[in-house]
């Protein structure tokens, strides 16, 4: 087995994938995460193998063409676009002599160079050891002694076996300070709620300019750089709206096509912030002809997250590029739907939050809801809201009240004191006094 160099920038990428080899857009995807992980490219090589080699991946042939390249421009590393198995990636180790590893185990890397913050280094090095929890191999033997024989005879635990051991301790470790660091983040987020602060999640393909937008909006001064990734750690700022509201403008980390199973687990926890929004401004490169390509692929994320259903404002930013005016389109209510800016100018910016006063708007329900003896605290809690029109006691002893709201502060009420929403109804058409207000 050679040795791995502990360092070393000169890559070589191998363009497969189990479909063929990528269009242009995802070629040119998978050389920007090569430059953004610090590697310089001196070799791209194709392989449209459509049946994956069970050993190598790719065929026999592109293994000597891909060592011959190794050799000639003296790389140490080569990274594939389409995904290894653990065996495949050790045996094209052993075959060209250098590192190897795939897109996965490149964005990690990316991931591991951009976190700032504790909780952020928490949940890289967490989706780091999942990913190298099933490529562990022996590395040296000198320590074992399960031969048997005199004076060989050991604790009986191979060195494999140790770092698997200890791999396991540390992901239960950082598992559990991500825990303390979740509960202080959704007490945080209920002490929100419970001040009826809207929450706006800021989410989109990474490199769309969610950043410059975050700033133009907030003056946070985030980092701001043309390149994949640029910010990774969450960051969250009060707004004020046009019409006097408050809200909380919450910038996530961005999207990218496949992005690996260990940092969707990992990052959940700060990705809930587009999960509990009220709003989800989906930011989209207006300039990039792929655009609806990187839309499909963000909600594929925000559908992975459940956050699928939170309402939506389509942000197409960078029409500076395209020569464009900034202009709003509306839905059939006419609610802003889409808004069309430039964050790098800041032309649309006043339309945006414009768009997001007029989909937080309180919008008004009428409801029914029947309450348990036992649910005097909520009864009370609606009468403090000064929601209740009136009301009727019932034979169990409880009560049946009628209700008018707004209907994000009854989604609130239901959601903070856990009742289920099936408990509201709609008025009785029999009431021709409040029929009219149904809906």
């Amino acid at each position: 087995m050679f040795e791995r160099p502990q360092s070393g920038e000169r890559a070589i990428l191998v363009h497969a994938g189990p479909d063929g080899v990528p269009d242009d857009s995802e070629r040119q995807e998978f050389v920007d995460l090569a430059c953004s992980a610090g590697a310089i490219v001196v070799d791209e090589i194709e392989s449209a193998r459509k049946k994956p080699d069970p050993r190598f991946f790719i065929g026999k042939g592109k293994v000597e063409e891909l060592r011959a390249s190794v050799e000639r421009n003296e790389a140490e590393l080569v990274i594939s676009g389409a995904p290894l198995s653990p065996s495949q990636e050790r045996n094209l180790e052993r075959e060209l002599e250098c590192r190897v590893l795939d897109r996965a185990g490149l964005i990690l890397d990316i991931f591991a160079q951009r976190a700032r913050s504790f909780e952020g280094k928490l949940q890289v090095e967490l989706a780091q050891l999942r990913h190298i929890s099933t490529r562990l191999v022996r590395g040296w033997t000198h320590l074992e002694r399960q031969k048997g024989g005199i004076g060989l005879r050991g604790p009986g635990e191979t060195q494999l076996e140790t770092d698997r051991r200890l791999v396991g301790q540390r992901i239960r470790l950082l598992r559990e300070r991500l825990e303390h660091v979740d509960a202080r983040r959704t007490m945080n987020r209920q002490n929100r709620v419970r001040a009826e602060v809207p929450t706006v999640a800021l989410v989109g393909y990474t490199n769309a300019g969610k950043s410059t937008l975050f700033n133009a909006l907030t003056d946070a001064g985030v980092y701001v750089e043309d390149q994949l990734f640029a910010t990774l750690d969450p960051t969250v700022r009060r707004l004020e709206l046009p019409d006097g509201a408050t809200i909380v403008l919450a910038d996530t980390v961005g999207f990218v096509r496949d992005l690996p199973h260990e940092l969707i687990a990992a990052f959940r926890s700060t990705l809930q912030e587009a999960r509990e929004a009220d709003l989800i401004l989906h930011l989209i490169d207006a300039s990039d002809p792929n655009r609806w390509q990187r839309v499909r692929q963000v909600n594929a994320v925000l559908k992975q997250l459940e956050a699928d259903r939170v309402p939506q404002i389509r942000v197409y930013n960078k029409i500076d590029k395209l020569d464009r005016k900034p202009r709003v389109t509306s839905n059939r209510s006419g609610e802003g739907r889409a808004v069309w800016l430039s964050a790098a100018t800041g032309e649309g910016i006043p339309m945006l939050l414009q768009a997001i006063s007029e989909r937080l708007q309180r919008k008004t329900v009428h409801r029914v809801i029947h309450l348990l003896p036992s649910q005097g605290r909520q009864r009370a809690k609606l009468f403090e809201l000064g929601a209740v029109l009136s009301e009727e006691s019932c034979d169990d002893g409880g009560w049946t009240l009628e209700l008018k709201m707004p209907e994000r502060d009854l989604k609130r009420f239901m959601k903070r004191e856990d009742l289920a929403p099936e408990l509201l109804e709609p008025l009785p058409v029999s009431n021709p006094a409040t029929a009219a207000t149904l809906k």
